[in-house]
C-alpha cells in the first residue's frame, strides 16, 4: 500500500496482528522491501511482531527523485576521498524522516527498528534524533561511517560500481548473481536457481539504477556518524558477518562498543547478505533485544 510520509509517497507492507509489537524493517542500498526474506518476515510475525517493511525513497515502488538528475558519481567519490563536502540530492536524515512518517501514518507512537546496511545507517539517524520513537534498535551489517574503520575490499568496491552489460533481464540476473557471489556469505551460498527466482521477482517488481546512485551519494555525503551514537538510548543489537567484504566486521564491533549497552552477534562465514539458514538466529537476536525494553 502507498502511504504519504514526509510529504512523499512510500510503499509499505504491514503484516501481523494490528496489536502486535510494531517492528519497522529498513532495507539497504537500492534494495526493496521484498529483499527481506519472506521466511524472516513470517518468523518475526510468529513471534508476535507486527512487521512493517518499506521501500526507501528512490527504490521499489516508492516515490522516485529522477527530477533531481543522475549524480556525478566520480565527482562525489573524489569529494569523499579528499574530505570535501559532497553535494547529495537528499540526505540519510531525510530517509529517516520518511521512516518516521510511515510510523506517523500508521498511528504508531513507538516501534522496534531493524536496519540492514544503508538501512542501518538510516536507523542510526532515526534512533539518535527521535529516541522517544524507537523501542529497540537492531543494526545489521552496517557502519558508523568512520574513516578509521576498515573499508570495503577492492573486489567488493569494484563489483558494486559495475553495471550490467545491458538492461535485458537475463543480463541483470547474471549481474546480480555475480555481485552476491562476491559480497555474499561464503559459508551460506544460496541455491543458484532459487536465488535467480527471488531476484527475478524483485526485478519484475522494480529496477531503479539511478535511484541507487542517488542513495549511494547520500551515504557519501553523510560522513562519520560516530558522534551521534552516544545519543542512541534504545537497547541495541548488532548483527554482522565476519566474512563481510563490503562492510568489514570491525565496523559492527565498533558500533557495539560505542552504543551504550549494545549486544553483538558476529557470525563466522556470513558476508553481506541475509542467508536463509541464519534467519532463525537473526529472529532470535531481534526478539531477545526487544525483550530488553523496560
Amino acid at each position: 500500500m502507498q502511504i504519504s510520509a514526509n510529504d512523499i509517497s512510500i510503499e509499505v507492507e504491514d503484516e501481523g496482528l494490528p496489536n502486535g509489537e510494531p517492528l519497522l524493517l529498513i532495507m539497504g542500498l537500492g534494495m526493496q522491501l521484498t529483499s527481506w526474506p519472506a521466511e524472516m518476515v513470517q518468523a518475526l510475525v510468529s513471534r508476535g511482531f507486527r512487521v512493517i517493511r518499506l521501500d526507501n525513497r528512490d527504490a521499489g515502488l516508492s516515490q522516485g527523485f529522477d527530477h533531481l538528475g543522475v549524480p556525478n558519481l566520480p565527482l562525489a567519490t573524489l569529494q569523499h576521498v579528499f574530505h570535501w563536502p559532497v553535494k547529495a540530492p537528499y540526505r540519510l536524515a531525510d530517509m529517516a524522516l520518511d521512516a518516521l512518517g510511515v510510523l506517523d501514518a500508521l498511528g504508531i507512537q513507538r516501534a522496534h527498528v531493524c536496519g540492514a546496511s544503508l538501512g542501518g545507517m538510516v536507523a542510526q539517524h532515526l534512533a539518535a534524533s527521535h529516541p522517544q520513537r524507537v523501542k529497540s534498535l537492531n543494526l545489521m551489517m552496517t557502519t558508523s561511517g568512520s574513516r578509521r574503520l576498515p573499508q570495503a575490499t577492492l573486489a567488493a568496491r569494484r563489483v558494486m560500481l559495475q553495471r550490467a552489460r545491458s538492461p535485458d533481464l537475463q543480463a541483470l540476473l547474471d549481474h546480480y548473481a555475480h555481485v552476491f557471489q562476491v559480497i555474499g556469505s561464503p559459508d551460506y551460498r544460496p541455491d543458484p536457481a532459487e536465488f535467480r527466482e527471488r531476484m527475478h521477482a524483485n526485478l519484475q517488481r522494480a529496477w531503479r539504477p539511478t535511484g541507487t546512485l542517488r542513495q549511494l551519494v547520500a551515504v557519501a555525503a553523510d560522513g562519520d556518524r560516530t558522534p551521534m551514537l552516544a545519543q542512541i538510548q534504545a537497547p541495541t543489537h548488532v548483527i554482522h558477518g565476519e566474512a563481510d567484504p563490503l562492510i568489514p566486521v570491525d565496523n559492527g564491533r565498533d558500533l557495539a562498543r560505542r552504543i551504550a549497552g549494545a549486544s553483538g552477534d558476529f557470525i563466522a562465514g556470513m558476508g553481506h547478505d541475509l542467508p536463509l539458514p541464519l534467519v532463525p538466529r537473526f529472529v532470535q537476536g531481534i526478539s531477545a533485544n526487544a525483550a530488553r525494553v523496560a
